[in-house]
Order: C-alpha cells, then structure tokens, then sequence
C-alpha cells in the first residue's frame, strides 16, 4: 500500500546493512557477494573514500566506503566488517564496505516517511522509512549509484 503511494515499485524484501552510523536497504538484484573485509590495496592519488582493490574470487574489485563518500566520518573497519559486491548484472566491479551486515528486512513492515530535500542532492537515496524500534532506514540503489559521476570519479 505504501509503494503504491510512493509512486514507485518497492520490493518487498530488502538486505539491511550498517554503514557506519546509518541503515541502508538494498535490493538483492543489486547485491551481489558478500566476503569478509580482507587486505585492500591502496590506490594513489584517490578520494579518501576510494579504499582500494580487493581480490573477490579472482576478480579485482573496488571498495567504497560509502559512509565517507557520502560526507560522513570514515567507516573502521572491524570483525563483522564486510564487502557487499554490486551483482554481475550491474556490469560494475566495486563493492562497499559495510560495518555489519542486518540480514533481510520487509518494508511492508515499516513505515515511509516523504522525502526531503537532502535527499534529491543524493538521487540513488530512494526513500526513507522508520522500522517498528524508530531505525531510520534508507533505501540505496546501487544501479544509480554507479551512474554517478562523483561517484565514477575517484581521481584527486
């Protein structure tokens, strides 16, 4: 019901994740692995929070912390630490940094609250919602995303 009102298709159930100090949902056609936060390897001359390249399966993928990218402090790395990959279908190799992985999350169950004006600065934001315990939950597509370009561009 509360898709519908938004005007836009929301899939019902979402991965939850922890990036830093906020909650993200995101759509698991747009997720792909998930592996522990292993050794990266820097990259000269990029943003802060272009973190470098990880070995995913023999494939070199970029990892963003997108805590930094979107302005925020720095996401530390720890034990529950993870890389969430962008799935084959998004053609990208890049992953974010996540500090905790939340499992699956039903939004049918949460409340969406009306966007705001910050989030129109950030079109891959797509709405907000509040769970049953007061979270606030946003939703991130990875699609937009990598569409970007401070997002592509990780030059200084």
């Amino acid at each position: 019901m509360q898709a519908a009102k938004a005007g836009s298709l929301i899939r019902a159930n979402q991965l939850g994740v922890l990036i830093g100090k906020g909650r993200y949902l995101i759509d698991l056609k747009e997720a792909g692995e998930i592996v522990a936060a292993g050794n990266m390897t820097k990259v000269p001359l990029t943003k802060d929070w272009y973190l470098g390249v990880s070995n995913i399966r023999g494939s070199l993928t970029s990892v963003i912390d997108f805590s930094r990218f979107g302005g925020g402090e720095p996401t530390a790395i720890e034990t529950s630490s993870r890389v969430l990959a962008f799935s084959n279908a998004l053609s990208f190799n890049s992953g974010l940094l996540v500090t905790k992985v939340l499992g699956l999350r039903n939004v049918d169950e949460m409340q969406l609250i009306e966007a705001d004006e910050a989030s129109h600065s950030q079109p891959w934001l797509l709405n907000r919602f509040v769970d049953a315990d007061g979270n606030d939950w946003w939703q991130l597509s990875l699609a937009l995303l990598v569409q970007d370009q401070n997002f592509l561009h990780i030059g200084l």
